[in-house]
């Protein structure tokens, strides 16, 4: 391990200041795991490549399984207990949040078409194999194009932004029909026949997230293997929030964490300003105003995104019998919990850099990992286009049209 800057070791676990209710057994296994990823998160996030160990621990841990019903074999909890793993998680490694809350994503499909043979068949291989899902699914890159050949679908092309791909047992991947440009959907194995999985991302934040190139060269997709087409009804349409969740849960982690880490650091090793008249930092009244307002503003941002994981659960919750304006007011919740936590969380991550002096911001210690991985979250997750929307439904009542963000 990388030795600290004068012997300070950040704080494994963060301070009991934004502790999760651990008589729930599933966040209580998701602390211990926390706990065990923070040791080595600055070395991993420094090296990137491949969490194969912490992802061989959560298969372990059967984490994996959680939004599986149980009837399938899986733990039957709520969306909302995921994203609270991912917020856990995040407070020390953004990276393993963001893998954890997108794995998700193939098996909420599944879950929302539980009546369907085929979703009722992965969930069960899935819960008995306790597969990790990976994502190849993106919705803007046009360049994975699909032909019909002797009752199978051919694939040619790639897949760009295939967060989990690179850890992935199994893979939900979307292309484009060369001929008629419909898009279509099935869930495969990552090591089928043709699959290349480039492991090429070297994005500044998400060190180890696999968020690269997934190349695809005559990959031979059955027809059992492809979704059914599903009617455009409000139950069929919260992928945008399930994963816009995940987001907001690994800002409100970080955020979290970050300040749990500069509180850490300012009381045992900041050294006070020498014009601040004071012996200890954590006496100066500016470190104190700082900190106040630091705090106040994660408290804000995390009691918006737990009212945001009622709402998902919600809707979840109602299945068919889910409305327009119901997946709509969720939708309104989600996006407005969104913005804040990408706020707070980017200026959190900056700021604590103030509080804690010049000898923190040292590549060492990984207290910027924080920052980075934010900084890129928010890139691809633009808050202007939400803050828009929400701004919409309070003048005029309209809920966001459901696409592929919103």
């Amino acid at each position: 391990m990388t030795i600290k800057p004068d012997g300070f070791e950040p704080p494994y676990p963060p301070p009991a200041l934004f502790e999760a209710d651990t008589s729930n057994p599933h966040l209580a296994k998701a602390v211990e795991l926390r706990d065990v990823f923070a040791s080595d998160a600055t070395e991993r996030d420094q090296s990137g490549g491949r969490p194969a160990e912490q992802i061989k621990l959560l298969k372990d841990s059967g984490l994996v399984n959680l939004v599986i019903p149980k009837e399938f074999g899986g733990a039957g909890e709520p969306y909302s207990t995921a994203l609270r793993i991912v917020r856990e998680f995040a407070k020390v490694d953004g990276s393993l949040g963001h893998l954890y809350g997108y794995h998700f994503s193939p098996l909420q499909n599944a879950v929302t078409t539980i009546k369907d043979e085929r979703s009722q068949n992965i969930l069960r291989r899935s819960a008995t194999g306790r597969w990790f899902w990976g994502n190849t699914t993106n919705s803007f890159s046009k360049s994975l194009f699909g032909r019909q050949e002797n009752g199978k679908v051919i694939l040619n092309g790639f897949r760009p932004f295939a967060s989990g791909s690179h850890v992935a047992d199994y893979l939900m991947v979307a292309w484009e029909d060369e001929t008629t440009n419909k898009r279509s959907f099935a869930y495969i194995p990552a090591d089928r026949k043709g699959i290349a999985i480039t492991d090429d991302w070297d994005g500044i934040g998400q060190r180890q997230t696999g968020s690269g190139r997934v190349l695809f060269k005559d990959v031979e997709i059955d027809e059992s293997e492809i979704l059914t087409d599903r009617p455009q009804e409000p139950i069929a349409l919260l992928a945008p929030l399930q994963q816009q969740s995940v987001l907001l849960n690994v800002f409100v982690g970080s955020a979290q964490g970050a300040l749990a880490a500069a509180r850490d650091y300012t009381v045992t090793k900041s050294r006070p300003w020498i014009y601040s008249g004071v012996e200890r930092h954590a006496d100066d009244p500016w470190i104190k105003r700082q900190y106040g307002e630091l705090w106040i503003k994660v408290q804000a941002a995390t009691a918006l995104a737990d009212r945001a994981l009622l709402a998902v659960d919600a809707v979840y919750a109602k299945g068919q019998d889910l409305t327009a304006e119901e997946r709509g007011s969720a939708a309104i919740a989600v996006a407005s919990a969104n913005v804040l936590a990408g706020r707070v969380a980017l200026e959190v991550t900056s700021e604590i850099f103030e509080v804690m002096g010049a000898r923190s911001a040292v590549r060492p210690l990984g207290l910027d990992r924080f920052w980075r991985n934010v900084r890129i979250h928010t890139l691809h997750n633009p808050a202007e286009y939400k803050t828009r929307n929400v701004g919409t439904w309070f003048l005029d009542g309209e809920f966001p049209e459901p696409g592929i963000f919103q």
